[in-house]
């Protein structure tokens, strides 16, 4: 298994980009006192409907970007931490 770091070997296998920032705006959508309410009304639709249909595709380009801006980023690769001897349990019997 190979983890995924980022320059510093913190043990994370998350790697950090600027880009990823642009995340925040899909989960921001969904900050309920942002769209509890029924006003105003979009072909019939209250509020609290239209709205978060409106952020399936916000979503979908703001992920798009950030894959489209990070996938060619560097990855450094880490040794495994343990070896298949660390890992077998039957040897310790």
């Amino acid at each position: 298994m190979v983890l995924r770091t980022s320059s510093s070997d913190s043990g994370s296998n998350l790697r950090w980009n600027p880009w990823n920032l642009l995340l925040l705006i899909p989960m921001l959508w969904l900050v309920t006192p942002l769209y509890n309410k029924a006003n105003p009304t979009f072909i019939g639709m209250p509020f609290f409907y239209w709205f978060l249909l409106a952020g399936i595709p916000v979503a979908a380009i703001c992920t798009s970007i950030v894959y489209m801006k990070t996938k060619n980023e560097p990855v450094t690769e880490r040794p495994d931490l343990l070896s298949v001897d660390d890992l077998d349990e039957g040897g310790q019997r």
